[in-house]
């Protein structure tokens, strides 16, 4: 009895549980890709510092192009479950492809920027269903709460994903370490298969549907001011990581396996800031929890570009920068999406976050793209600084803001009058 009561509360109830399992389950599966899609493209095709940038744009380019409308479809949908499935589903039959035409000696790169393009476009489907199937399962008093278990899993998913990632590629070559992806993705189809909660209804289709997401985020104070900030951190961010395996390998010297240790052992301080968060958010609030996690996630990558020495010291500065920016990428985490779940009206909340997700999550690919030119022209040491540098000063974007005066959860907005 006394172990099952420190099982989490949201946990006992069947449909969350199955829920988070298969997010969980998923998550490993898309760090293990992480890793072994880049490996291909470095280690199998030789790719250099631009076809890298082109690599992770087309990866993140659905971001910018698909967020609103597939919102707004989204918000038009009584069934989103079932799309989710087959998103799923077509996430694993691509990622297939790959490991197929590396036994056939007919990989291209080509071929991985098809399916990074289209496995970034399904997850765009994905996720602009996800915000309100978790909602239906969520009430809104255990936001904080069900926020902080994804994004613990998450970091599960940093600390186990990376490493098993590493020791696939090893043993299996890049392109087979990508079979475990798709299993994953198969993993949590069925789970989604296995749950039936009751979704808000479709919105219905009046004049201006399709941009009032976008006008909505624009007209709140505070979510211009979370989105100027996310979306400086997204730029500057993926410069940063566009190039960090590349900087790893061929200037520190890391092996695959070495590199999966140190992104598994920063994923430890994830896991301890998704299991604190909930504690800080009480502790001191919302909004500072949100400050605070901006500054914790940006300020120890600098020790990346700082690297240097031996190889022991450059490795132990690395696993610092990822245990610190882990801890902190969850406290921000969980404060911004509880925020932004409370806040978002029903009706229209697939829009918002489609909008949002098209402003913020946009920047990644011209991020990624800046990355990988600056990367030739200057370095890639130099552009890590840069990059690491803008990541940090983000934060004066919601200084000014109402956000670091809020100290509870805001009560959700009322929809606009024709949604």
């Amino acid at each position: 009895m006394a172990v099952a009561e420190r099982i989490p509360e949201l946990l006992r109830e069947r449909s969350f549980r199955r829920y988070w399992t298969g997010q969980t389950v998923s998550l490993v599966g898309d760090q293990i890709s992480l890793m072994a899609l880049p490996l291909a493209a470095v280690l199998v095709l030789g790719a250099d510092a631009a076809e890298m940038g082109w690599l992770k744009t087309a990866e993140l380019l659905p971001a910018l192009l698909l967020n609103l409308p597939l919102g707004a479809w989204s918000d038009r949908q009584a069934r989103r479950r079932r799309a989710m499935i087959a998103a799923d589903l077509a996430r694993a039959a691509l990622l297939l492809t790959l490991p197929v035409a590396y036994l056939l000696d007919m990989l291209t790169l080509g071929q991985l920027y098809a399916v990074a393009f289209g496995v970034g476009a399904l997850s765009v489907l994905f996720e602009a269903c996800n915000t309100t199937l978790f909602v239906a399962l969520v009430p809104t008093e255990r936001y904080v709460q069900a926020n902080s278990l994804v994004n613990g899993s998450r970091s599960m998913a940093w600390l186990a994903g990376p490493g098993i990632g590493g020791v696939l590629v090893q043993l299996l070559t890049a392109p087979f370490a990508l079979l475990a992806d798709a299993l994953t993705y198969l993993v949590s189809a069925g789970y989604l298969a296995r749950i039936s909660p009751v979704e808000p209804a479709p919105a219905p289709v009046e004049k201006g549907h399709f941009t009032e997401g976008l006008r909505w985020v624009v007209r709140d104070a505070s979510m211009r001011a979370l989105f100027a900030a996310s979306g400086t951190v997204q730029f500057f961010n993926y410069m940063f990581h566009t190039l960090f395996v590349l900087y790893a390998t061929t200037e520190l010297g890391l092996s695959a396996g070495v590199l999966g240790a140190v992104l598994a052992a920063g994923a430890v301080g994830g896991l301890i800031g998704a299991a604190c968060s909930g504690a800080v958010v009480r502790r001191i609030g919302i909004g500072p929890s949100l400050v605070a996690g901006f500054i914790g996630f940006t300020l120890p990558l600098i020790l990346i570009p700082l690297a240097d020495g031996p190889l022991p010291m450059v490795v132990g500065l690395l696993f610092t920068a990822e245990f610190l920016s882990c801890t902190g990428v969850m406290v921000a985490d969980v404060a911004a999406g509880s925020f932004q779940m409370a806040l978002i009206p029903d009706a229209i909340r697939a829009r918002v976050t489609g909008a949002y997700r098209t402003l913020n999550h946009g920047f990644r690919p011209l991020g990624a793209l800046a990355g990988g030119l600056l990367g030739t022209a200057l370095g890639l040491r130099p552009t890590l600084w840069l990059a690491t540098a803008g990541a940090v000063l983000a934060v004066l974007w919601v200084l000014p803001s109402p956000l670091p005066r809020l100290r509870e959860l805001p009560e959700q907005q009322p929809a606009p009058s024709h949604a």
